[in-house]
């Protein structure tokens, strides 16, 4: 762990001590780790989204129109 998380935790442990002890909430650490964790995703959606954008999904035309393994397949064999 480093200095600034160990740093920011003890600051955090005398707020949990002054929240009733019979009530379970994630606290502010909860959210903390939620909000880095949704702007992780984002990131990545957003990242994935772009790329995305420059896959060319169209199929080049077979001068033959032939299914490429096919047209693989028999020029390997008549070799």
């Amino acid at each position: 762990m480093s200095a600034s998380v160990s740093l920011a935790v003890t600051h955090l442990v005398p707020l949990a001590e002054e929240v009733d002890k019979n009530k379970v909430t994630p606290g502010v650490l909860g959210f903390i780790v939620f909000a880095v964790m949704a702007l992780a995703v984002w990131g990545l959606m957003k990242s994935m989204s772009k790329h995305m954008q420059k896959v060319d999904f169209k199929e080049s035309p077979d001068a033959e129109g032939e299914p490429a393994g096919k047209k693989a397949d028999s020029t390997a064999q008549g070799g």
